[in-house]
């Protein structure tokens, strides 16, 4: 599935707006598949896992995968930026 540059704005945008689950999960697939730019497993995994907090079979399922590609402290950099992000938005 390929994303437009207005998908993956309005998917952020969303997110800023609401944090619902179908668009933290969107925001994992653009990360995780390079859509915005280069792949970027941290923000993937970070956007997954805020998608899976709120639900989302699919999010915790490629939260795992994606687990199985990267290194602990990739891994704990993700959970901080999430942990973040939360704090921030509070959605």
């Amino acid at each position: 599935m390929a994303f437009t540059d207005f998908e993956i704005a309005e998917a952020h945008e969303a997110v800023r707006k609401a944090g619902d689950c179908d668009n933290l999960y969107k925001l994992g697939l653009i990360y995780s598949t390079g859509q915005g730019g280069d792949v970027d497993l941290i923000q993937a995994h970070m956007w997954f896992n805020l998608a899976a907090s709120r639900g989302s079979e699919a999010a915790k399922d490629c939260r795992r995968e994606l687990a199985d590609m990267m290194s602990k402290d990739e891994i704990a950099q993700a959970q901080r930026a999430a942990r973040e992000w939360l704090s921030v938005t509070r959605h």
